[in-house]
């Protein structure tokens, strides 16, 4: 999914937000928001004493009810507004999602061989289909026979093509994607309507998103403080009237949504959205808010080698010269032994060669044929029309194609591809006529960049550990190139599991990420589990997040977010309470000060009078919402630093600023009130 596609906020989303923030005025939808309900509660009240102004036997001031009225209303609609905009983006992105569904023809295969056209909705889990060259892939599926190079950029937004292949961890395909080589023959593994895609659609839609524990907790503590309030403001009016102080109902009401926490109550469930619709943006799909929230406090991330920390298909690192054969003549026969092979190690033979400084005129093909490789002869190569041939192939078929060539072995050949198998290597033997040249080294590399990113890792006090089914020597090789923290060599799939229960029982959160059917227990029992999309169904369906783009270092991101989730919901949280402070004081001192003119004092800002003072404070709460959804979109930007001086930064941001906002603020709206002379 592209980010073009993936806007944070354009025009249309603004405004289909703007028609579903009226929609939501549903009492039935605003209960489930209790602050939110309770200041809906408080517009209809003063909505029937702007209509009938004497209607609860107290003074008639129609004008002051409709502006308390009118804000109110605002108040609402800007809290609406903030979730509908969180969910339209989702929307949006579920929108560009559903682009890549197409109603496509399938190659059935039916039991006697013949192939039957049919459309793609009327396959079957376990039904077989034939995907040839720029074929779309009709639905999901296991490859089952055959190699292909996958255009998926309809899906992860990657312009390069994937190779995918029958057994091992990159024989899953999604619906969609297109075949640009070769052929494939996929086994359907979903029903129509249950495909990946289809699920995905479905969770970024929102129609299963919950609440997680943390924000369960949060909106308790707000419900509490709702009550408390609801409490006081209740009793404040048998006080007022033991000391003659009449206190109008919308005034009350007024005092009632200021004190209780509107501003997070309005954002809280935009926040969770949008925390879950940022690892959206990353090409990550988040199927819990659970998930992205315990992302903010991992402590583990076990990975997977292959796939994962390494790319999984095995490339050229050295190329070592037979006994009596120079290293330029074994890199040209190598490169031209390459030409025409189109699998993943043979392509990365001729990049070796051009890393090393083969020129580019030496990869000619003119004058030569191909001889591809192939499952059966294990061997590739190319033939030139000067009658020179060049064969590169696995130790035991060179071997015997050396024999029935008449060749014989080298000195020290056997020794050098046991060290490379040693080493977790895989050895190809080159050979021109019948005489062989030499070795080249494949192995499974590490992706550019993943050191740098471990090293991100340790700064966000994360520990990572490799595991992988190699032998020690290769486990500690790669380790070390990749920079993890520790690993854990001939791992099987119950040894990553016991890893994360181990981690686990000493109160650690564990992430995993994975790509393949083993990987699929230990992403069940790892608190976040990230599958690569290249992966399989198994790993997929196990995971509670899909990458996209199968990038393992993406997880970086994820907890990233998960911490922003985290803190975005605690920074404005610290901001709504403290503003209550500020409100305090321009109220209290406002509802009492003309009865008891010693509540002056407490008139610290100077408002102007207590009509101004109310409805300053009552327009600060309002507007203060739509000010901060930006904030609660985007997240507090999160930078790697203790938890202690985290606390203390937010305390003194947004607890101190929570605090001299609203009195500036508010000072600011009652100076526009007597100067439009509205009070």
């Amino acid at each position: 999914m592209s980010k073009e596609r993936i806007a944070n906020v354009n025009k249309n989303i603004v405004y289909e937000a703007g028609k579903d923030a009226f929609k939501k005025l549903n009492p039935k939808v605003m209960a489930r928001n209790p602050v939110m309900f309770v200041v809906e509660v408080g517009f209809f009240i003063t909505l029937i004493l702007s209509i009938y102004p004497g209607v609860f036997g107290e003074s008639a001031n129609r004008e002051y009810n409709i502006a308390v009225t009118i804000i109110l209303f605002a108040t609402i609609i800007f809290a609406n507004f903030a979730e509908a905009l969180a969910e339209g983006r989702g929307k949006a992105q579920a929108n560009s999602l559903k682009k890549t569904k197409q109603d496509t023809k399938a190659k059935l295969i039916q039991k006697d061989g013949s192939i039957k056209i049919v459309d793609s909705f009327q396959l079957r889990k376990g039904d077989i289909v034939l995907v040839e060259a720029n074929d779309l892939i009709p639905t999901d599926g296991e490859i089952i026979e055959g190699v292909a190079a996958i255009d998926e950029s309809a899906i992860t937004g990657e312009s390069a093509s994937v190779i995918k292949e029958s057994g091992g961890d990159f024989s899953s395909v999604t619906g969609g994607t297109k075949v640009i080589s070769d052929f494939i023959k996929i086994k359907v593994s979903a029903d129509p309507g249950e495909s990946f895609l289809d699920r995905m659609i479905h969770l970024v839609e929102g129609a299963k998103r919950q609440k997680t524990p943390n924000e369960i907790a949060l909106g308790t503590l707000l419900v509490s403080l709702t009550i408390i309030f609801l409490l006081v403001c209740t009793t404040l009016v048998p006080i007022a009237s033991y000391v003659d102080v009449t206190l109008p109902t919308a005034t009350m009401v007024a005092l009632l949504v200021c004190l209780i926490p509107t501003t997070i109550g309005g954002l809280l469930s935009a926040i969770g959205i949008a925390g879950m619709d940022r690892v959206t943006q990353f090409n990550v799909i988040a199927k819990s808010g659970k998930s992205v929230e315990a992302a903010g406090d991992i402590n583990t991330i076990i990975l997977d080698k292959t796939g994962t920390i390494t790319h999984g298909n095995r490339m050229a690192s050295d190329l070592i010269p037979a006994s009596g054969i120079s290293q330029e003549e074994l890199t040209q026969c190598a490169v031209y032994a390459s030409l025409y092979d189109d699998t993943p190690e043979g392509r990365s033979v001729v990049e070796f060669a051009r890393k090393i400084g083969v020129p580019e005129n030496a990869l000619n093909k003119a004058g030569s044929v191909g001889i591809e490789f192939s499952a059966e002869t294990r061997m590739s190569g190319t033939d030139f029309s000067d009658g020179k041939r060049l064969r590169k192939g696995a130790v035991d078929t060179i071997m015997k194609y050396i024999e029935h060539q008449g060749g014989r072995v080298p000195a020290g050949l056997k020794d050098a591809c046991d060290e490379v198998a040693k080493k977790g290597g895989t050895p190809l033997v080159v050979t021109e006529g019948n005489r062989i040249l030499g070795t080249i080294h494949l192995k499974d590399t590490v992706k550019p960049g993943m050191k740098e990113r471990f090293e991100e890792l340790r700064k966000m006090g994360i520990k990572s550990i490799m595991c992988t089914g190699d032998n020690p020597l290769t486990a500690a090789t790669i380790a070390k190139e990749a920079g993890v923290d520790d690993f854990i060599a001939e791992a099987k799939p119950e040894d990553k599991i016991s890893v994360i229960k181990r981690e686990q029982a000493e109160g650690k959160l564990v992430a995993m990420t994975g790509d393949g059917t083993n990987d699929a227990p230990a992403l069940a029992q790892a608190d976040v589990g990230l599958a690569m999309n290249t992966g399989t169904n198994a790993a997929k369906e196990a995971a509670n997040m899909v990458d996209l783009d199968s990038d393992p270092t993406k997880i970086i991101e994820v907890v990233s977010i998960g911490k922003q989730l985290l803190m975005t919901r605690g920074a404005l949280t610290t901001f709504s309470i403290a503003n209550d402070v500020a409100k305090y004081f321009a109220i209290i001192p406002a509802m009492f000060m003309l009865a008891i003119p010693q509540m002056k004092a407490l008139n610290i800002m100077g408002l102007a009078t207590p009509q101004s003072a109310i409805l300053s404070a009552l327009l600060f709460n309002a507007i203060i919402i739509p000010l901060l959804i930006p904030l609660a979109m985007k997240g507090v930007k999160y930078v790697p630093m203790s938890a202690s001086r985290l606390l203390k930064r937010n305390l003194a941001l947004y607890g101190v600023g929570g605090v001299f906002v609203p009195f500036i603020g508010i000072k600011v709206i009652d100076l526009l009130l007597v100067v439009l002379k509205v009070v």
